[in-house]
């Protein structure tokens, strides 16, 4: 008996093949379904990316900030360089500036910027402040080489830079001629044109009506437009000191009542003297004279005396002729000083040589010295031999 196979329904195979197709493309959709859905899905951002970009803003701010500030910082430092210390604009023959008593660093930097030498008025006062300067030193400065602000006030501060001037006082001068000399100066400043000699006396505070014999000889060193005032001020003040210190180391037993009357004495050595080694031995003659009531008969004094109207020779009627200072006339010392006597016929006053001459002469040779004499005669004789000399020199 034979099997029989099971028919298979005529759809059968296409049940199938409708089957597998579904399956297929089941299979297709659930392998796109997943992809299209990832593409679809949104990012998520965490604290960590959040961070992240927050440091980077920050970063790059910061980067902002110190560039802004490192430009702040040389520009600042650029300004504060040239306006302290780069050199000045200064003009080609420098650059002259007068600090009168009193004048203040605000003064100087309105000076300095009128003559549009001051990069920024602000930055020097603000220097100014934060540096606190010693007081300023009078007088005039003049300023050659190119020259920072800070450097300039700083010499200001110091009394560096002053342009001096000088002055030489010889010897024998008188006062008349001291103030002709002062004035004639064109590097002193002018205050007492007109004013009598009384009158400076009163300014300068000396008690002494008479100015001569007062201001001391000798070669000083000034600033640039000091006041004729301040210079005799200065001469005033050497004198006195000189004077002063020479009293004290006097010899004792002196005909002098005063250091006064020992300036009087010193201005005759003055006049008298041709060869400074002598000036002790001067004043011990006239010292001599004094002590026994000679009278000094000294041709300076006569031609002092006579003023304005010695014409450069002594007669003897002028030696005849009373005046005040006339010491062939008068007893003892004139009433003041017929001169400005220096240290050394100041010191011979006071310190005189020992001698018993009564007497001298010129030489006659030129050699400025003198023949001394104890007696008359011994005088006549030298004074024939003087004559004698000068006749055979002519």
């Amino acid at each position: 008996m034979s099997e029989q196979v099971p028919k298979t329904p005529r759809n059968s195979k296409t049940k199938s093949s409708e089957t597998q197709t579904k399956a297929r493309s089941n299979s297709s959709k659930s392998r796109t379904k997943p992809t299209q859905q990832a593409e679809k899905k949104p990012r998520v951002t965490t604290k960590k990316t959040i961070s992240q970009k927050n440091n980077t803003v920050k970063k790059n701010y910061l980067k902002v900030v110190f560039a802004s500030l490192i430009v702040v910082i040389l520009a600042v430092s650029l300004w504060l360089y040239q306006g302290l210390f780069s050199a000045l604009a200064m003009p080609s023959t420098g650059y002259k500036i007068s600090i009168e008593k009193g004048s203040s660093y605000s003064q100087v930097l309105q000076q300095l910027e009128k003559d549009q030498l001051l990069p920024s008025a602000l930055l020097a006062k603000a220097y100014l402040k934060v540096n606190a300067p010693k007081n300023l030193q009078i007088g005039t400065y003049l300023f050659k080489q190119p020259i920072s602000l800070v450097r300039l006030l700083t010499q200001l501060s110091k009394g560096e830079g002053l342009v001096m001037t000088k002055i030489t006082v010889i010897e024998g001068t008188t006062f008349k001629q001291l103030r002709q000399q002062i004035e004639k100066n064109s590097e002193i400043k002018q205050t007492l044109l007109g004013k009598s000699d009384v009158e400076v006396l009163a300014m300068l505070g000396v008690p002494i009506q008479h100015p001569e014999g007062l201001f001391a000889p000798d070669t000083y060193i000034f600033a640039l437009d000091d006041t004729d005032l301040k210079v005799l001020k200065r001469l005033y003040q050497q004198q006195e000191k000189i004077l002063n210190k020479a009293w004290q180391n006097r010899t004792e037993n002196l005909p002098y009542k005063t250091p006064y009357e020992a300036l009087i004495m010193a201005s005759i050595v003055e006049k008298e003297t041709g060869a400074a080694a002598e000036r002790p031995l001067i004043a011990g003659v006239f010292i001599n004279r004094l002590r026994i009531g000679m009278r000094l008969q000294t041709d300076p004094t006569v031609i002092y005396g006579m003023g304005d109207n010695y014409n450069g020779n002594i007669r003897k009627s002028d030696l005849l002729t009373y005046t005040p200072y006339n010491t062939y006339k008068i007893n003892g010392l004139p009433p003041t000083p017929i001169a400005l006597p220096s240290k050394a016929a100041i010191e011979a006053a006071l310190q005189p040589a020992k001698t018993q001459a009564l007497y001298f002469v010129a030489k006659g040779d030129g050699s400025g010295e003198h023949t001394f004499s104890d007696s008359l005669a011994a005088h006549n004789q030298a004074v024939a031999d003087y004559l004698q000399t000068r006749r055979e020199r002519r």
